[in-house]
């Protein structure tokens, strides 16, 4: 006897601290769920993406991992929305910046985000020339065709299949859209991975000879858009060398420059705003930095080429590409004219891209990697955006 009531008390009282364990175990989850689902909140729905233009429907697509982490992606152009990450504290923030509806994309953000193509960044005097034949193309930056035009690929709307954790997009342009020739087939397929990548896939054919150059026109600030400029991003890009330019049409000379040890050196850790307004020649080009950086790495070879961390979030980004050149673009010439998602002004340097791509102005430089793409091949490459906190 004297065992048994020594004992059922204790067992007692081991029962309610269990149940007590278990209750207060449950409050945390359901407080943490709910915080977590408010911190993501989005400041658009679904319904602000849904529009008819040249008689197709516009929509947004979510994806979402197991940590949290969200990319809301449009056919309108093929473009990332939003990318929410966490900070060190566990905090969601939106580190993409971008707009609120179709119709702000229309108006002045329409490569926010975007695919870019046929041909990414720049083609000196507008046209190339095929096996004797020269194609011409709208010119949108002094003499030269910017990102194949005003009116490109990321004004047309893609058609789409979702699958579990990818959006695929996929665009039929006709032989001569744009200027460039053949009939092409593009598909471009955005998956959110549970290790925090957002990988892109390219893929395009065509039935006559045509210059490629693809990439995606992304303006990051991972201490979350509308949140004040980039200036104090740490920057690593994994090349020593750069292609030149020779004026402020930032039209490549056709050289390639070893930049080890100057002001457009980053193989080693550099804030963005250390060196912006050098006296380099090149920085007074581009306003500031603006140029294509060759990776250190083998053709073809899905490989690091940079790499960004921004100190008060503890936010980490890094890209890895299968592409030979990365764009830095430092949001010289944000004006302040568009406002972003979070009701604040895009000014100048608030947000930066890293463009994977080829050089700019291949077709008409023959030193550089070749960018033409002919009838029965196909085009593959593949960028990685990952995300963590330091």
């Amino acid at each position: 006897m004297y065992i048994y009531y020594f004992y059922k008390p204790n067992l007692i009282i081991y029962k309610r601290m269990k149940n007590l364990s278990l209750f207060i175990l449950i409050l945390l989850f359901i407080s943490c769920s709910g915080k977590q689902e408010k911190e993501i909140e989005m400041p658009f729905s679904k319904s602000d993406f849904e529009s008819v233009i040249d008689g197709k429907t516009t929509r947004l697509f979510i994806l979402k991992n197991k940590s949290g982490m969200t990319v809301a992606l449009t056919n309108y152009g093929a473009k990332i929305v939003s990318i929410y990450t966490q900070d060190r504290t566990g905090m969601f923030a939106d580190v993409l910046l971008g707009f609120k509806s179709i119709e702000e994309y229309q108006e002045y953000g329409a490569s926010h985000g975007a695919v870019v193509g046929p041909f990414a960044n720049r083609i000196a005097n507008a046209s190339f020339t095929i096996d004797g034949e020269t194609y011409n193309f709208p010119v949108n930056n002094g003499e030269a065709c910017l990102h194949s035009g005003p009116d490109s690929w990321y004004r047309k709307v893609w058609d789409y299949k979702e699958n579990e954790n990818s959006v695929v997009f996929s665009l039929e342009s006709a032989d001569g859209e744009f200027g460039f020739p053949g009939n092409k087939e593009v598909q471009v397929t955005y998956t959110l991975t549970d290790e925090n990548e957002l990988k892109i896939d390219y893929e395009v054919t065509t039935d006559k000879a045509c210059h490629f150059n693809l990439t995606n026109h992304s303006y990051f600030n991972l201490r979350g858009e509308g949140n004040g400029d980039i200036l104090d991003h740490i920057l690593v890009i994994n090349a020593d060398k750069s292609t030149p330019v020779a004026s402020s049409a930032m039209i490549p000379t056709g050289e390639i420059a070893d930049i080890k040890g100057t002001a457009l050196d980053f193989t080693t850790p550099h804030k963005i705003g250390e060196r912006i307004d050098n006296d380099h020649p090149m920085l007074k080009y581009g306003s500031g930095y603006d140029f294509n950086y060759i990776i250190n790495k083998a053709e073809g070879e899905l490989a690091f080429a940079a790499s960004a961390y921004e100190p008060e979030s503890g936010r980490y980004m890094e890209v890895r590409t299968t592409e030979p050149g990365v764009q830095l673009y430092t949001g010289n010439h944000l004006k302040g004219t568009e406002t972003g998602k979070a009701g604040k002004a895009y000014t100048k340097r608030t947000g930066f891209c890293l463009e994977t791509q080829h050089f700019p102005d291949s077709p008409n430089q023959p030193n550089f990697p070749t960018t033409l793409l002919k009838p029965g091949e196909t085009l593959k490459s593949a960028t990685i955006y990952k995300f963590s906190v330091k």
